[in-house]
């Protein structure tokens, strides 16, 4: 089973997934082609045996669980990096502390094609991606044992992904990740010196200078960040402040596949499909309405190495302006 070991040093736990891999060998996972063979892929309709039993799926009403006739399945991961039966049972090793690996990991199965991709998809498709995250989020929020929740995207083997069939993921933890007490605790103290939220003020800056913006439309703002970390980051934040991102409605689902498709899209032609990761950044679950933070999307093509010195100091060198990077997504 996996287990949750904590560093003394900076906080943050560290998920020691036993069941992943465990011999040097095991770290070799080549992606699949994009036209290789779909027959073994066990994410492609007609597969479904191949993965665990979906916990959730959009499918005509009356066709079978766990066979072909969906466009969205929601499976458990195979090789989780946490897992959902058990206990928390935090106890002391020594001077550490360590826990079982409770959590939940599953996979979001984006369409039922092994080729298409979010930035070529039709927008209702796309929003009903969105609608399996919300659901999902809002399944799981029952359960008392879980504190937040982090949905993602590896696209691409350079991203992270091993499969090259398009899915994202899901990841609930037992506790709040140190990373996120960080961006919370900086969203906090720009409140607590301005009494305004720092997304807010974001979007305000954004759209009056109008140097970085990439989409728009009536719900959501697309732009490149000011200290961007990595060449053509792109975040799409809601312009009505929201701490949740499972409490979106149903017009801004619309209006949120619809922008994300489009920036997808955007980068997909200019950088010609490179790889990337998109994150979902919301509250920990347990956290009422925060007027200091507020829910977005952050999405990275991966065109530069993270090495020694990023590592080393936390900072980052970025060879592109986003102001350059979002004037060639809106001209190319």
């Amino acid at each position: 089973m996996p287990e949750l070991r904590k560093d003394p040093l900076m906080g943050r736990w560290v998920i020691i997934a036993t069941e992943r891999a465990t011999r040097p060998s095991d770290f070799k996972h080549p992606i699949e082609n994009a036209n290789g063979d779909t027959h073994n892929c066990p994410f492609c309709s007609g597969n479904e045996a191949k993965t665990p039993p979906e916990i959730l799926a959009y499918r005509e009403p009356g066709l079978e669980k766990d066979k072909p006739g969906w466009w969205v399945r929601v499976v458990p991961n195979k090789y989780p990096a946490l897992q959902i039966e058990g206990a928390i049972d935090r106890q002391g090793d020594g001077m550490y502390d360590r826990m079982s690996g409770l959590g939940a990991h599953e996979v979001i199965i984006e369409t039922p094609d092994h080729g298409e991709l979010i930035s070529h998809m039709e927008q209702k498709r796309v929003e009903d991606i969105l609608w399996a995250y919300r659901d999902r989020v809002l399944d799981l929020k029952k359960d008392p044992r879980m504190q937040f929740i982090i949905i993602f995207k590896n696209h691409g083997a350079a991203a992270g992904a091993s499969l090259f069939h398009p899915h994202s993921q899901l990841i609930a933890t037992p506790m709040v990740p140190i990373r996120v007490k960080h961006e919370m605790a900086g969203a906090k103290t720009y409140y607590d010196y301005k009494e305004r939220c720092v997304f807010c003020d974001i979007l305000r800056e954004e759209a009056s200078t109008k140097q970085r913006i990439v989409a728009e439309n009536d719900d959501f703002m697309a732009f490149e960040p000011y200290a961007s970390r990595f060449p053509f980051e792109t975040w799409i934040i809601p312009k009505i402040h929201a701490a949740h991102f499972e409490d979106i409605s149903k017009h801004q689902v619309a209006d949120l596949a619809q922008i994300l498709k489009k920036s997808l899209a955007q980068i997909h032609r200019v950088l010609q499909n490179p790889p990337y990761n998109y994150i979902i950044h919301t509250s920990p679950l347990r956290e009422v309405e925060l007027p200091h933070y507020h829910w977005h999307i952050e999405i990275m093509p991966k065109l530069t190495h993270v090495a020694g010195f990023e590592w080393g100091t936390g900072f980052y060198i970025n060879p592109t302006p986003p102001e350059l990077a979002a004037k060639y997504l809106i001209e190319g």
